[in-house]
């Protein structure tokens, strides 16, 4: 385009009869605009009559090859601003509600709780302001679960952040083979065992979980063994730490809960002692649920010498069962019956094991006698969910170092 837009308008009118004194040669449309710019300058083309702007329209199109709707626009756009220039391209995008130190604050608490379910880390960011009080929460306590997982995808989020021997089972007429029936009554407890896996000969260390049905109160051991010499003491202390009394004791048909010392304990205890019924798989499915989701989650799948046991059970009375029981909300199942009779499980309320057992009528009634509703208030409220979870966090990042020193002598 060289000298193309200085031409008269006389010019103008001989060149697009012709068409053959100019070549157009532009290729990129920053040349094309600034052309078009240029001309409309150089014709005065907010001067002219109708006439006139109607041949500098045809000589926009001819040079340019565009469309008699583009040149509309393009001198619209010259009209309005003096210039025709690209326009930078902009998304419409929705307006962010949450900003990234909100995602830093996020990541911070699944951190700390080791990534909860949605509605769980929902429930938990609510009660950091509306319980605790810390303002940070403000924004992330409205948040909806679904949402909970997006921002878990962002990128701001990510930057933050074996052996197995199976359950033995015995022909042993100790405890009644049939599911326990709570009746809406605390102290139903399933347990179950979780190994840490062998390594060159050397045994791992035995995760005792007792997960009580109705609130979901769960008291976590550790035993260098399971045979009943090391699990009876472990089970006692275990047994002491539920806040209500004891009525029910449930497990699968392994030797370790199957046996006479067992049996013993709970006939002093005057606990009824009842065990899984064969192609019933969700008789102990609890105990196996919170397996998973708490034990496997936080001490991993990795060997554990069976020496570390009672460094693991002193970690678990003073930090990790608090937490779980204080500050790590659960979802709480409702059965729906369709039609058909078939029975569906929905979880609309996520709580603490501690706000399900206060939901109980005539609480004091089911608490030890030593214990009162107003004490264990006081350890709910000692610390937020989060700082909760920070504090077991760092103790158990001791606890693996010990561990890892003692591995690598």
């Amino acid at each position: 385009m060289e000298n193309t837009e200085g031409l008269s308008l006389e010019q103008i009118r001989a060149f697009l009869q012709a068409s053959q004194e100019v070549r157009f040669e532009a290729t990129e449309r920053v040349e094309v605009y600034g052309w078009v710019t240029r001309t409309l300058c150089h014709q005065q083309y907010w001067k002219q009559k109708r006439e006139a702007k109607g041949v500098l329209r045809r000589y926009i199109a001819t040079m340019t090859g565009l469309s008699r709707a583009q040149v509309a626009r393009l001198i619209a756009r010259y009209q309005k601003d003096g210039q025709v220039k690209e326009r930078s391209y902009q998304r419409n995008r929705f307006a962010k509600r949450y900003t990234a130190a909100d995602v830093e604050l996020l990541g911070a608490v699944d951190e700390a709780h080791e990534t909860l379910s949605g509605p769980a880390t929902q429930k938990i960011l609510y009660r950091e302001y509306y319980e605790y009080g810390d303002a940070r929460y403000q924004r992330l306590a409205t948040i909806s679960a679904p949402h909970i997982y997006n921002l878990r995808k962002s990128s701001v989020y990510r930057k933050r952040r074996i052996a197995y021997q199976k359950t033995r089972p015995v022909q042993v007429a100790i405890g009644e083979r049939r599911r326990p029936s709570p009746e809406g009554k605390p102290g139903y407890l399933r347990i179950d065992t979780v190994h840490q896996g062998d390594r060159e000969g050397m045994k791992g260390v035995y995760h005792i979980n007792a997960v009580d049905e109705m609130t979901q109160w769960q008291v976590v051991g550790a035993a260098a063994q399971i045979s009943e010499a090391w699990l009876i003491p472990v089970l006692e202390a275990m047994l002491e730490q539920f806040p209500f009394r004891v009525l029910g004791f449930h497990s699968d048909n392994g030797s370790e809960f199957i046996n006479h010392n067992v049996a013993g304990l709970l006939n002093k205890l005057l606990v009824e002692q009842t065990k899984s019924r064969p192609r019933h798989s969700n008789d102990n499915g609890l105990a196996e649920a919170k397996n998973g989701a708490v034990i496997r989650k936080h001490m991993g799948y990795g060997h554990i010498a069976a020496e570390h046991a009672q460094a693991i059970e002193e970690f678990y009375q003073e930090h990790f069962n608090p937490y779980l029981n204080f500050h790590r909300p659960c979802g709480v199942p409702e059965t729906i019956v369709n039609a058909k009779g078939k029975q569906r499980r929905i979880y609309r309320w996520y709580a603490t094991p501690w706000e399900i057992l206060r939901q109980l009528p005539d609480l004091a009634r089911h608490l030890r006698p030593e214990l009162s509703e107003a004490e264990l208030e006081r350890r709910a409220n000692a610390q937020s969910d989060t700082q909760a979870a920070r504090s077991m966090q760092a103790s158990k990042q001791k606890l693996f170092a010990k561990i890892h020193r003692r591995r690598s002598a």
